[in-house]
């Protein structure tokens, strides 16, 4: 799924659409694959941190969501709808991301109930695990 494709399921937009494109969805084990090239003309690189730039965290976070929204919309009884972050828990850090990675992103819907979605996310650079933890979502109606 392409970026024009991945604007049509997600409201968001430049410069907080962090996904650059959904490799793989599989709606029977609910699992997807989404990438963010991580570039050195990132907004936020300017302070964060001059001479060290790291991507933050609460991006990476913010990434791993956006892949799991792609996938929670493409269920059926959720199409057309927003979800917004409810919780985060047990999300670790483990190795910095720079200008020139590669983020991928896999994320697995662990539960689903009325209008909330858990999800289990996990970044990696290369075969480097960067991030991992748990979010939970609202879904809610667009209007």
């Amino acid at each position: 799924m392409d970026i024009v494709k991945i604007q049509e399921i997600l409201p968001h937009r430049y410069p907080f659409l962090l996904v650059d494109r959904i490799l793989e969805i599989n709606a029977e084990e609910l699992k997807a694959v989404g990438i963010k090239n991580v570039s050195a003309n990132e907004p936020f690189f300017q302070g964060h941190f001059p001479g060290k730039p790291v991507m933050p965290g609460v991006l990476i976070t913010e990434a791993m969501g956006q892949v799991g929204a792609v996938l929670i919309l493409s269920l059926d009884r959720f199409k057309g709808k927003i979800p917004f972050l409810a919780s985060i828990d047990n999300l670790r850090f483990r190795k910095p991301v720079v200008p020139g990675d590669q983020l991928r992103i896999e994320v697995q819907i662990t539960a689903t109930k009325r209008n909330v979605g858990k999800m289990t996310g996990n970044a990696y650079v290369g075969d480097t695990l960067v991030a991992s933890g748990e979010i939970m979502c609202s879904i809610v109606d667009k209007a």
